[in-house]
């Protein structure tokens, strides 16, 4: 979209090798791979991006995306990076009691296998405990993804004091977002973003236009589908029918907040859900659950409980039966647009299940028995035989 509107697309991104994902290469110009499969740290993207924009930065025209990993899992801030959260206390959520219990869960990502099936992490990542055993793990886990996310925001602003040198600064439309959160202890995960939930699909967005309202924070609902119309919007693009995002160009421009009734939000890669998030409330419903013994409808007022820590569906089956029909209404509208006959999550089911998912029990099971959890391995044989031949 950008390219055909004359602008000089450009990425400094390595997500297309990480995930054989070619096709995301496919609106750019110019490629810069950083070669490290997204195990690279701030300090080795940033003077690639200094670099271009001291090159580049007069011309004019052109987008720069720029793919910064310090926040994603494995944990990787560089030793000589002072822990500025070392005294900071754990959330308050986070109790002892809380601990033991989610080391009596199973699944990858749980308390005793941060490494997803097991408690391995290799040793160039030591801010990354690979299980939760007592609560200076957790802070240890928690201190590691703040510091994170602080080294990334301290390179934003380099790239940001970059900008404002060269002089485009005030001309620039500024976006700092993410594909995913984080869970840290919601559902009893930790350091994984697999679920659909609130703490993994809630991200941050950050916006500078021009001409645009400052100062302004905006809590209604929308998608991170809901960009491409805004900027299309925006930039005078006329948009394409098949785009199921919807603009929020005018609250760019006007400050009012015209978010979304609800939002429809999918997993497919570690757990085939989809949720549906409105008012106060998350709707989850599971349709694989990534070994994890989630139940087929799982609802939360997150108003009253942000973490996610009491399942109210068996409480308001009216709620989830609305929720449902929501999400069935949904279903039946994005099939009509679909260019394809089946639904892409059936096409995962059919195949066995999420990729993270997927021939792993048996060697999971041993794990299971290590950590005197073999109790489970009866019950995973009931909900996923076919895991077990």
């Amino acid at each position: 979209m950008l390219r055909k509107k004359g602008f000089l697309t450009v990425g400094i991104t390595p997500f297309a090798s990480r995930h054989s994902a070619w096709y995301y290469y496919g609106g750019l110009s110019e490629i810069y791979d950083t070669g490290k499969y997204g195990s690279e740290s701030a300090h080795e993207i940033t003077p690639i991006a200094l670099d271009w924009i001291e090159r580049n930065g007069d011309r004019d025209n052109w987008y720069l995306h720029i793919n910064l990993w310090d926040p994603h899992t494995p944990y990787r801030t560089p030793a000589d990076f002072e822990n500025p959260f070392q005294n900071d206390p754990l959330p308050s959520w986070i109790t002892e009691e809380v601990l033991q219990g989610h080391l009596k869960l199973a699944g990858p990502h749980c308390a005793q296998e941060i490494g997803m099936y097991t408690d391995f992490i290799p040793k160039q990542f030591p801010l990354q405990p690979g299980r939760l055993d007592t609560m200076e793990d957790v802070k240890k886990l928690f201190d590691g993804y703040d510091m994170g996310i602080r080294y990334a925001d301290e390179h934003v602003g380099k790239i940001i004091d970059a900008l404002k040198k060269k002089g485009v600064y005030d001309d620039m439309v500024i976006i700092i977002s993410s594909d995913h959160g984080e869970n840290m202890g919601e559902l009893g995960i930790y350091a994984e973003h697999g679920t659909a939930d609130h703490a993994t699909c809630r991200i941050p967005f950050i916006l500078k236009w021009p001409n645009g309202k400052k100062g302004i924070t905006l809590d209604g609902l929308h998608g991170n589908i809901d960009l491409i119309p805004t900027l299309a919007e925006m930039l005078e693009i006329k948009p394409s029918s098949q785009w199921d995002g919807e603009s929020f160009a005018s609250s760019i421009l006007d400050g009012i907040d015209h978010g979304r009734k609800f939002l429809v939000i999918s997993q497919m890669a570690h757990v085939c859900e989809r949720s549906v998030r409105f008012g106060d409330y998350l709707y989850m419903r599971t349709y694989h659950d990534g070994f994890h013994f989630f139940p087929k409808h799982m609802l939360f007022n997150l108003k009253e409980d942000p973490y996610e820590e009491h399942n109210l569906a068996d409480e308001y089956p009216e709620i989830v039966n609305q929720c449902s029909s929501i999400l069935f209404d949904w279903h039946d509208e994005m099939m009509k647009k679909n260019d394809y006959r089946e639904d892409p999550m059936l096409t995962v089911l059919k195949e066995g299940g999420p990729f993270h998912a997927n021939h792993q029990l048996k060697e999971y099971s041993k794990y299971l028995i290590k950590t005197g959890r073999e109790h489970y391995i009866e019950e995973y044989k009931k909900i996923h035989p076919k895991e077990f031949k």
